[in-house]
């Protein structure tokens, strides 16, 4: 057999098109399809299965299998081959389909005769619609040109389905006869506040009219002409941003530049035209390959990239007929902008002085969008998974990005609630403001430290409108995550010098590389771990590639050439592993001392207290350490056992557990009797009940974000510790699940400020 040839494509692309633009419902039309398909690859099968609702698909057309399975014959997602490429979105090319373990056989198709088998998905939107198959009775691998046909065929089999509803979108509707009913969606916070707005879908609904092409030089050059105007208005873009963002914010609009320029990209953009498909379909084409990739990564990096792929096709569409900017982005009312996903630029298409909120599908408080947004003041909700199901376009959404809330079409009720959180968030602010210039002292004059944790230089830009006394906690390993490869020795001198300069004094505390888990490097290859948070990560990927820890060590002792240095190691397990990672240390700073510049003045090494096992090691540790911080996230994941990212069971073990209080006064106590300083720094530290609580248990140095500084020094400065020090210390031989209730009513008794 001899296969499709190259020419071939375009001349099923134009059978195709007199087929779609013919007589007959949409069905005929499709058994039309799959017999022409079928003769041009010389196939002597093609099938169409559809999606129908509950992940079912449904066999819709054939040509060459017995017809009367046609209705008949059922595929759950996953289930067979056909499932198979639904499940994961992707082609299968298979010389013995038989023979795969997937392989599943239905006697009313009569397909056991045939043994080759070429499948890919039907897409629409980045959404799987259905599966496109061919099959021979020889065993043969299909070509990569064969391969490619098939996926451009399918295109244009979703612009069918699609535009003639041949399977109602109500079916997949889980809102289907509800859809004016309020709904509540909970998410994660990405950027702090509250927002309300008329609901704004951020995806153009850009459909493609014409798919098929008569005249590829014609739509080549409409591509290109397309591309460059979009380079450029990408470069008018990067000059925007740096006189509105700098530092990291910078490197983020550089990446997105580069991938404006990507030749691979590019590439795939000119082969799809090639196969004789207009531009827009050749975009959409790309586009949708892009969005099925990105459902089969779990690489934060990697689904960040192809998120910025997905935006830069949405601004080549609007290129192809001459816009720049999507027209509805210019806002005339208060707008909640709602995605699957948005890279950086994208945020800056929106009318700001109207753009109160954004939700997302997807996204991390490390992603680019989270970043910026920040910057910019902008609420921001994440991984709201069924938002794109369940709203419409310019009804009212209420985000609440402090409890990681959204309400969709909300009552009256929940609206007036909303407006008076908005009223007390403005007073709160106000009130903590008015606090930020008052010492850090309890009532009873016992001084305090509060601290702020920071990972980039737009948090440090902030820090003087905020009262706190330092940096706690300074998470480097962010700078080493929005770049598309690792940052040189002197790219890290400059910033770490940069935020000594910026802070001018105030204390500042490094964490080396705390990377691993659930942040990755894309140039730091690693194996797919069961247990990513026991796994390889932090100190011990430090100590193994002692390169990577020693250049970055030079590089904060570089910065800080005759100034003060404090850092200190993430998850130290045990005393040898500090004294390993301090010894690479003391080798930078003797280096240091032999150069022009010389070795800071002073330098102070601590370690996290995150792993419960060296608790039992610090009589030992606290002789070798300047100071220690504990890191109560995880710490509290590792003493409870519990996977703090799942819900099941995240919630499961009270952070005021009498056991955790009884741990935590344990180091504290410990510290006290060696005479050295120490902290607590995550998610406890800036809640005022929690942190209430460790100030009876002899916390006096917290680090928290800046978010939750003016509340926590609300509760600190009414508070009389003398008297709650007994109360709490009583707490910890509490037998209950949790001592919240008690603490709240030591908090109203005492007039405490929670």
């Amino acid at each position: 057999m001899s296969g499709l040839g190259i020419s071939a494509p375009r001349l099923l692309l134009r059978k195709l098109h007199q087929v779609m633009a013919g007589h007959g419902d949409a069905e005929q039309r499709l058994n039309e399809i799959v017999r022409l398909i079928a003769g041009n690859m010389i196939a002597e099968v093609c099938s169409c299965y559809l999606r129908r609702a509950g992940d079912v698909l449904e066999l819709y057309a054939t040509e060459g299998l017995k017809k009367n399975s046609v209705h008949k014959t059922r595929l759950r997602f996953g289930e067979g081959l056909v499932g198979d490429i639904a499940a994961h979105a992707r082609p299968l090319n298979l010389s013995d389909a038989q023979s795969h373990p997937q392989f599943a056989y239905r006697p009313e198709t009569g397909e056991e005769e045939y043994h080759s088998l070429l499948g890919t998905p039907i897409l629409r939107g980045g959404r799987l619609i259905g599966v496109l198959v061919v099959q021979n009775r020889t065993r043969r691998t299909y070509t990569e040109e064969e391969v490619e046909a098939l996926q451009t065929v399918a295109m244009v089999v979703a612009e069918l389905v699609s535009s003639e509803q041949m399977v109602s979108a109500t079916e997949f509707s889980d809102t289907a006869g509800n859809a004016t009913l309020p709904h509540h969606i909970n998410g994660r916070i990405l950027a702090e506040g509250l927002g309300a707005g008329t609901a704004l879908l951020h995806e153009p609904r850009i459909e493609v009219v014409h798919a098929i092409s008569n005249n590829r030089a014609k739509e080549l050059a409409r591509l290109n002409s397309a591309v460059n105007s979009l380079q450029s208005a990408v470069e008018k873009l990067l000059v925007a941003t740096n006189t509105l963002f700098k530092d990291e914010s910078k490197e983020i609009f550089e990446a997105y530049k580069m991938f404006a320029h990507d030749k691979g990209w590019l590439k795939k953009l000119q082969d799809a035209v090639n196969t004789g498909l207009t531009a827009e379909a050749a975009i959409k084409r790309v586009q949708d390959d892009t969005r099925a990739r990105m459902k089969e990564i779990t690489d934060p990096y990697l689904r960040e990239r192809l998120s910025e792929l997905d935006d830069l096709a949405n601004r080549l569409y609007l290129h192809l007929d001459g816009r720049s900017q999507i027209d509805r982005r210019n806002l005339e009312k208060d707008t909640v902008v709602v995605a699957r996903n948005m890279g950086a630029a994208e945020l800056l298409d929106y009318d700001r002085r109207h753009l109160k909120a954004v939700v997302l599908v997807e996204g991390t408080r490390s992603s680019h969008v989270a970043i910026v947004a920040r910057a910019l003041g902008v609420p921001v909700v994440g991984q709201c998974a069924d938002v794109l199901d369940a709203v419409e376009q310019g009804e009212l959404i209420l985000v609440d990005a402090e409890h990681g809330q959204v309400f969709l079409r909300p009552g009256e009720d929940v609206q007036q609630a909303f407006s008076r959180s908005l009223r007390q968030r403005a007073q709160r602010q106000a009130k903590y403001a008015a606090l930020r210039d008052k010492p850090n002292i309890s009532k009873d004059g016992v001084p305090l430290s509060l601290n702020v944790n920071a990972g980039l230089l737009i948090d440090i830009d902030h820090f003087p409108e905020l009262g706190a006394d330092g940096i706690g906690l300074f998470r480097t390993e962010l700078q080493f995550m929005v770049r598309s490869q690792m940052p040189k020795i002197d790219e890290q001198t400059q910033l770490y010098s940069r935020v000594l300069d910026k802070m001018n004094g105030k204390p500042v505390i490094f964490r080396t590389l705390d990377i691993g888990g659930d942040k990755f490097l894309p140039y730091l290859k690693t194996k797919r771990e069961e247990n990513p948070a026991l796994g390889w990560r932090a100190i011990r990927i430090g100590l193994d590639r002692p390169a990577l820890l020693r250049s970055q060590l030079r590089a904060l002792v570089q910065a800080a050439a005759g100034r003060e240095l404090s850092l200190m190691f993430p998850m130290i397990a045990e005393v040898t592993e500090f004294l390993e990672a301090k010894a690479i240390l003391n080798k930078e700073v003797e280096r240091a001392s032999q150069k022009k510049a010389g070795p800071p003045k002073k330098v102070n090494v601590g370690t996290m207290i995150e792993v419960p096992s060296i608790v039992w090691q610090l009589p030992h540790l606290l002789k070798e350490v300047d100071f220690i911080s504990v890191g109560s996230n995880d710490l509290m994941q590792f003493f409870f056992a519990v996977d703090r990212g799942n819900p099941k069971i995240s919630d499961r073990y009270d952070t005021l557990s009498p056991s955790l209080l009884m741990l935590l006064r344990n180091i504290a106590d410990h510290c006290e009797q060696a005479g050295k300083p120490f902290s607590i720094c995550g998610d406890i530290a800036g809640r005022p009940l929690e942190a209430m609580a460790l100030l009876g248990l002899g916390y006096r140095n917290f680090s928290m974000s800046s978010e939750t500084l003016g509340r926590v020094k609300e509760m600190a400065l009414s508070t009389n510790i003398g008297k709650l020090e007994n109360f709490v210390r009583g707490l910890c031989q509490s037998r209950d699940h949790s001592v919240r209730d008690q603490l709240r009513a030591f908090a109203r008794d005492h007039s405490i400020i929670i």
